[in-house]
């Protein structure tokens, strides 16, 4: 054979590959399944991680003020401003503020409620509280740290 008649039998090697139309029909569908899952689990304005986060800040400011009664043999409260979402402790000038996201809330005795809106948890001298729950929560997500009574011992639930 000629080297004219096997040019005219020989077909070019097809091109193995993706398309544009495929590779955009993958991104749409990507992008319709990212739009309907969001809202589901990341739509609340605050990571997980920020909520554990306020959490651990105010159990450590409850710690802190264990300690504090601990070691000064004075009883220590920490105030938490319910509504503008932030703690202070006794003879401590600095105001802990947590994100406009988190929501607080507060069980505690009903003589260590100011209002609606504050309360407070108190540490005695020995270590012990007057014992309750403070929850840190966003959405559908919450931290419950729990306070016991006898031995002040600070705990974060999930």
């Amino acid at each position: 054979m000629s080297d004219s008649t096997t040019a005219a039998v020989r077909t070019p090697p097809r091109m193995s590959g993706v398309t544009l139309l495929e590779l955009l029909v993958v991104l749409a569908l990507m992008a319709i399944l990212a739009a309907v899952v969001y809202p589901m689990f990341g739509g609340t304005g605050i990571s997980t991680g920020e909520l554990k986060s306020a959490a651990r800040q105010v159990a450590a400011g409850l710690r802190m003020a264990r300690s504090e009664a601990l070691a000064t043999r004075q009883e220590t409260r920490v105030l938490l401003d319910l509504e503008q979402r932030a703690f202070r402790i006794d003879r401590d000038t600095i105001v802990h503020t947590l994100p406009r996201t988190v929501e607080l809330k507060l069980f505690t005795a009903q003589s260590d409620l100011v209002n609606e809106r504050v309360g407070s948890i108190r540490f005695f001298p020995d270590g012990g509280s007057n014992g309750g729950r403070v929850t840190v929560a966003s959405g559908a997500r919450k931290y419950d740290i729990d306070i016991d009574w006898l031995t002040g011992r600070v705990a974060i639930l999930d």
